[in-house]
Parts: C-alpha cells; structure tokens; sequence
C-alpha cells in the first residue's frame, strides 16, 4: 500500500487510535484519489471536503485529550444520494430534487456521524434507485472502473466504484433488488444486504423489502460500518454484537450451493466460472450440498410488491412531474398501477409461503452460496439485459433474480469479491442466511473471505490504477459531458442531459 486511503478500513482506524495516522493525512490521501481517478468514472458526485477537514482536525485534538472518539472517528465516508445528508446536497439522482439539501441526516446516516464518521461525499446512483445501473440525468453515469466502457451496477454503483479505487474507505449503499450485491460484485468489493430492520431507516421511506447496509472492501470493514449503522441499539439479527468480528468454523458447516437458485436466468459463462470457483473452496466445508430453496412464482411476486412500492413511493410523482422523471421509475410505477388488490393479497400470500419454506430450507444446512450477478459487466449504453442465453427477458429486472429472489424471503446476504469471470472483469458471490442471521452470516463470510484470499483465481481483483490514469478526457463513452462535474457542497451540477434517448428503451415487455 502506497496510499493511506488504499488501508482498510479497520487498519486505518487502528492506526488512528494508536496516533500512528492523523485523520486530516487519511482525508487529504482520500480527496487526492478522487482528484485522480473521479473525472474517469463519475462516482463522487458531491463533496464537502471544508466540513470534512473541520471534522477530522476535531478528532485528532479529541485524540490528544484522550477523549472517546467512536468507532468510525477519523474515517471519510461516502453516502448514497439516495440517503439525506444535512447540509449536504442530496438529488436522489432526480431532476426533481437537483438543488435539494436536507436539514438533518437521515437516521443511519446520523448515526454513522455520530460514530465519528467523516461525511465526505454523496456517491451516484440511478433516479430514486431504479435500476441495476447507475445513470441518471442530474449526474450522468458511473462508469466500471475495471472497464469504463461497462457499467457499475446499481443502484449503489457510485459507492461500490469509490470503494474499488480507494476513494473512500467505506460508503452506504441500499438494497432492495439488489442494490448493494449486484455493483459489489461487478467492481470487486464486499457489500452486505441485512435483514430489513436491522439498521434503522426514516419511517417515511415505504416498503418492507428495501434495506440500507454497509459497503467496504472487507467483511471485516463493513462489519465496522455496520456497527456503527446501528446505533446505540448495537444489535444485528435480534442478538449485541461484539466489537470485533470472528470468523466462522467453516468446518462444521453444511452448506448448500446453487448455481440459479432454482430460479434465476444465469449466463452459461457466469454459470462454469461459479461451478470452478465452488470446487477450489468446498474442501473447507464439513458438507457441500447442490441445492436451493423453494422459489416457486418468485417472479410474479416480485413484480407485484415492488409495483406497489412504486405506487406508493412515486404515484403522486408520476401524476404531477412526469417529465421529469426517468424511465425506469415510470416503467415500475405504472407497472404496479396494473395490478390489482387480489393480485396483491395473492403475492403477500406467497411471500410469507417463501419465508417459511426459506426458514425451512436453513434447518438442513447452514447457509446458502451463489453467484452475485448473472451476467458479466454489459456496456455502459444498455440500460439493462435484454436476453440471456438466447432467452429475451420478461422486464427489465428479470436478469436480477439471483439477489431479488433471496429478497423476497427477507433473507440477509453478504457479497464477496471471488476473482475475476471468462472476460476478466470481477466476478462475486453471495453468502445467504435466513432473516434475523446477520451476524452468522458475516461471521461465515469473513472466513470464507481469508479462503478466497488466499488463492489468486479467487482473491479480489483491483482495478489497474495506471491505466485508468492514460485515458483521454475526451475519449469516454456514453454521458461523458455530464459526468465530468466539479463537485462541490453548493453542487456543481453539471449540464443536464438525458441520457434515456429513444433507442435506450427501458428492457419491459407487457405482460
């Protein structure tokens, strides 16, 4: 490591308790990657560095007092857009909302202050986090930072891109279909979907299936975070959780492996990359069984209930402000304006029927593993995938089945970077437990973590920092002009430009 902003997370805040690494030196290495590496991939989109600086050189005099400083103290963060930062301004990725700044923090992320934690940035994301990508018509796109031709992910794409070049040691990210996972996995960093109400969130954002959660390039970081999440109820899945994170015996675990779920479109590359991957770990399981949980109608219901979601959260929106607002939260809330309240009461029946055959399945064995994604990173001008394997795809979630199927069973999953796929982009896995095992999971995910880490065809790739650096600015693709933004706290917004054109159709066939 050449960098303090290249330490972990857990590393640096070590070294900042023992007053061997100043807060103010990890911030200022922080702002130098994003000047290097930002105008390339569009990941930080706000900033607030004056405040930052404020905050850091607080704590070091708190340090020298001997006082408390928190878990986080000292430790530059990057939050979603989505999530409401005070003072700092939050878009929701939406024209809507391009020049609004909260006047207090949403909870997770005031507890995440209150950790000691550096607010520093806003990381991109799509409009209202619609999507598995991340572009949107305030910022432009987030391009991967191991292909910029290729997309992030989403929705938390701006926080998994920040992660993987050192921009930030840690960064929120939030998760319903996958918004955590699916990104994680394509830049090669570590993220993790808790069951829903574990961290707390604002009574005001609907939905039973939509969590926020910690991103990191470790388990053992974004245990830190998580921590730190949580408040003062420190409790992760009904049970205290300690300070520090043990890793699991994953020699007396049963564990099942899936390729589909059962479920779930999966390319056939994506498929044997899996099935190689599994065979150089197994060995360190007391059992390895091939098998997934019961996801009978996963699909329809997924559908439904995130429709009403939508309804819910954008109806009004779509009545008053349709113009202005992207295709992809259209699309989901007329979608869900279709159904009907048999339909719904047909789906929340069914979902309580996956939980309990979700709960039932984890009776046999101890956790469940698969891949993050189905797909390879695509190129940043799709929206999303279209066909895979010669199917055409239903809607333009349907390549996401993989992460929003273990959604609907209220189940936590943790993202693990696991090498790189047949095209040499970062390939992941998830780590999947039943609701209320949070802690068993990352417990189990850290130690398969030092497994994988110990092996070249399974340790987390980085992103080639020097070849990043030779890129023309003027040779970027799609939404190149928007995305090259002088961010700042006033905003700095850029040019607006669409980047849904006509021939960008969001993926939706009728039903």
């Amino acid at each position: 490591m050449t960098e303090p902003c290249d330490l972990s997370a857990v590393e640096a805040r070590r070294l900042i308790g023992r007053r061997s690494l100043s807060p103010t030196a990890l911030l200022q290495s922080c702002a130098r990657r994003i000047e290097a590496t930002n105008r390339f991939v569009n990941a930080i989109v706000t900033i607030d560095l004056d405040t930052a600086h404020k905050r850091a050189a607080a704590i070091e005099k708190a340090l020298m007092r001997g006082e408390e400083i928190g878990v986080l103290a000292g430790l530059p963060i990057g939050v979603k857009d989505l999530q409401a930062t005070a003072g700092l301004k939050t878009t929701s990725g939406s024209l809507l909302f391009k020049d609004h700044v909260p006047e207090r923090d949403e909870l997770s992320v005031a507890n995440v202050r209150n950790a000691g934690g550096l607010i520093l940035a806003k990381t991109n994301t799509p409009e209202f986090g619609a999507g598995g990508n991340t572009v949107n018509r305030v910022y432009g796109p987030t391009r991967n930072p191991f292909d910029v031709a290729k997309t992030c992910g989403g929705s938390s794409g701006g926080s998994a891109v920040a992660l993987a070049l050192g921009q930030v040691p840690l960064a929120t990210g939030t998760d319903y279909g996958g918004s955590i996972r699916t990104p994680a996995a394509f830049c090669g960093v570590v993220g993790f979907r808790p069951s829903p109400g574990v961290v707390p969130r604002d009574s005001a954002d609907p939905g039973l299936f939509r969590v926020t959660g910690p991103m990191a390039r470790t388990v053992a970081d974004a245990y830190l975070l998580l921590r730190a999440q949580l408040g003062d109820e420190n409790s992760c899945g009904h049970r205290r959780i300690p300070a520090e994170l043990r890793g699991a015996d994953l020699s007396k675990l049963r564990v099942a492996v899936s390729t589909d779920l059962g479920c779930a479109p999966v390319e056939h590359n994506i498929a044997g990359v899996f099935t190689r991957r599994v065979a150089l770990f197994r060995h360190v399981f007391s059992e390895v069984q091939e098998r997934a949980p019961d996801f009978r109608n996963v699909h329809e219901v997924f559908e439904i209930l995130r429709g009403i979601d939508y309804v819910a959260a954008h109806g009004e929106r779509l009545q008053r402000s349709r113009a202005l607002l992207d295709r992809h939260v259209i699309d989901n809330t007329q979608r869900g304006l279709q159904f009907s309240q048999d339909d719904l009461n047909r789906a929340q029946a069914e979902q309580i029927a996956f939980c309990e055959r979700f709960h039932a399945f984890f009776k046999e064995v101890d956790v469940l593993i698969c891949p993050a994604a189905s797909v390879s990173p695509f190129p940043l001008s799709q929206l999303c995938v279209e066909e895979i394997n010669g199917k055409r795809m239903s809607t333009y979630m349907s390549w996401l089945a993989l992460v929003y199927a273990p959604t609907m069973a209220l189940a936590c999953a943790a993202t693990l970077p696991c090498g790189v796929d047949h095209m040499g982009l970062p390939f992941g896995i998830q780590v999947i437990g039943p609701n209320g095992s949070d802690a068993r999971v990352l417990q189990i995910a850290h130690a398969l973590e030092q497994v994988l880490s110990q092996h070249e065809a399974t340790s987390r790739p980085l992103p080639d920092m020097s070849k990043l650096a030779t890129l023309p600015s003027n040779g970027l693709p799609l939404g190149t002009e928007a995305s090259h933004n002088a961010v700042s706290k006033a905003g700095g917004l850029p040019r607006e430009v669409s980047l849904l054109t006509d021939d960008q159709q969001v993926c939706s066939r009728p039903r």
